[in-house]
């Protein structure tokens, strides 16, 4: 079932607190499952909270939005700018397990890129773990290319 009426919804202040601990859960969880130590995964997190939510809310120029499909959040967009203002980063994106498969990825995605334009950017980047095979060809399929690349071996 492809999903027609999609929309970014911004989150409000007490979204937002509902919000952060989940996603940067998720965040830590994956640093983990992607090789990290529970500890550096901790303070990953940790840096990350600090870093883009001092206060428990998002730091100016930063956009957060719940993505709506047909009604329903569908899941969440954090988009904003790094250090140089016209190369902005899609700081986190997840579409709920019950709305993926339907288009609705992709459609964020695009809509997330007329956010940055609309801002002055002029590129987009995005970090994407090893795992996550299905958003990997999302993002090549998308135009996305890859910057750079970290490898590790287990031992």
């Amino acid at each position: 079932m492809v999903t027609n009426d999609l929309s970014l919804v911004p989150k409000s202040v007490e979204q937002t607190a509902e919000w952060l601990p989940i996603a940067m859960s998720a965040y830590e969880q994956a640093r983990i499952a992607a090789g990290d130590t529970p500890e550096a995964a901790a303070i990953a997190r940790h840096a990350s909270e600090e870093q883009f939510f001092p206060d428990g809310t998002l730091i100016d120029g930063h956009f957060l939005f719940t993505i709506v499909a047909d009604g329903d959040d569908a899941g969440w967009l954090w988009i904003g700018p790094s250090s140089d203002a016209s190369s902005w980063w899609v700081w986190d994106i997840r579409v709920h397990e019950a709305f993926r498969r339907r288009g609705i990825g992709r459609a964020a995605m695009l809509l997330a890129e007329d956010v940055a334009r609309s801002q002055g950017a002029t590129s987009v980047r995005l970090n994407v773990f090893a795992d996550n095979e299905g958003a990997i060809r999302l993002y090549d399929e998308l135009g996305y290319e890859t910057a750079s690349m970290h490898k590790q071996k287990r031992l």
